[in-house]
């Protein structure tokens, strides 16, 4: 996974250094302008149990800003904003691992420096009694939660440093 790069992200933007659960770290380039959510669509992907991501349905290429061949392989983390708390991601592996259907509020960072809000639903995939991946599905947010939510991630983002 490489840094985002100013040919990809019209300024003004913001650099920041993202660091991941799994110690890996890159710059991204942050636009404080959101994209909305598309009404009527369904985001859709599955990851493995690492994270990686193994299928993206069209409206997760389209809000994401990556192509469908850049995000096959890549972490989910590919996405995480600077401003979501590690806490709410930890929480969501941690859950949807036990096998219990997780939801919750994300902000998502585009590869143009943009971001979108959505709330997904994450549950675990098995087969043959055995946990296979994860799938998620994001849909269009609550404007009220996500504006709770803005208060709440800037608090547990504090407190994480």
């Amino acid at each position: 996974m490489e840094d985002m790069t100013i040919q990809q992200v019209q300024e003004p933007y913001v650099r920041h250094l993202q660091h991941y659960y799994d110690g890996s770290s890159r710059y991204v380039l942050v636009k404080d302008e959101e994209v909305p959510f598309p009404e009527g669509k369904l985001i859709v992907s599955r990851t493995d149990l690492q994270g990686t991501i193994t299928h993206c349905n069209q409206a997760f290429v389209d809000m994401s800003g990556y192509t469908e061949a850049e995000l096959i392989g890549q972490p989910h983390y590919i996405l995480r904003h600077p401003d979501m708390p590690r806490a709410a991601f930890q929480d969501a592996w941690e859950t949807a691992g036990k096998g219990i259907k997780w939801h919750g509020y994300v902000k998502n960072l585009r590869k143009d420096g943009r971001y979108y809000w959505v709330y997904a639903t994450i549950i675990l995939n098995m087969r043959d009694g055995q946990p296979v991946g994860l799938t998620s599905v994001r849909r269009k947010p609550s404007r009220a939660k996500v504006e709770s939510c803005i208060a709440l991630y800037a608090q547990m983002k504090q407190a994480e440093e």
